[in-house]
């Protein structure tokens, strides 16, 4: 199978340039497209997911509201958290969606134990937890076997804004970061240990590719 390409890029990308550009990459992509991984950060957005109840937006301020075509509910994106875009052909890795959930769950937890930080699961709330406190979120799209969007790991970043929401659809849910529970990891090096980490829980390798 071919490697798993991973493109990284620089700066913020607005979430809905991304979200337009997967959507094109599927809908284009054949039985010959090489997977993709894409490593990124997003300019601050609430969006809402499939399931979501414009309720559990409080008070979204100057932050703009987009509509996404994702599972799950109501979360945010910013400065300083990681997001990985998995554009994976299901079958043809012989994964289902079940699979690729738990595998991106299982790398947030192994990348949180080289710190000794003990990363947890929640029955019924996909995502990964710390002490009660979500610090991973999942929502994926599947269209003709294919998946998009994927996961967001707080990282380094404002949290503030999560207290506008309710996250993932849970009232007075904490959230945290990877620099609470340990400062001195850079959030370059954070992102490419999240790579490293998700290429062997999905059993893939993966190849970086352009910037």
């Amino acid at each position: 199978m071919k490697p798993v390409l991973v493109r990284c890029w620089p700066g913020l990308l607005p979430y809905y340039t991304v979200l337009e550009a997967m959507k094109e990459f599927t809908a284009q992509r054949d039985a010959e497209t090489p997977d993709q991984c894409w490593l990124l950060q997003h300019p601050p957005v609430f969006t809402m997911g499939r399931n979501a109840d414009p309720g559990d937006i409080l008070d979204p301020g100057p932050i703009p509201v987009v509509q996404s075509d994702r599972g799950g509910k109501v979360t945010y994106h910013g400065p300083g958290q990681w997001v990985i875009y998995l554009l994976i052909d299901l079958p043809r890795m012989g994964a289902t969606v079940r699979t690729l959930t738990s595998g991106m769950e299982e790398a947030v937890i192994r990348l949180l134990a080289r710190r000794g930080i003990v990363g947890e699961r929640r029955p019924g709330a996909p995502g990964v937890y710390v002490n009660g406190a979500k610090i991973a979120s999942l929502g994926l799209r599947i269209q003709r076997g294919r998946s998009y969007h994927g996961l967001s790991l707080n990282t380094h970043m404002d949290l503030a804004p999560f207290q506008r929401i309710h996250p993932c659809g849970m009232p007075n849910l904490p959230v945290t970061q990877v620099h609470d529970l340990s400062p001195d990891w850079p959030l370059r090096a954070v992102g490419e240990a999240l790579l490293e980490e998700l290429a062997g829980a999905l059993q893939r390798s993966f190849r970086k590719g352009e910037e």
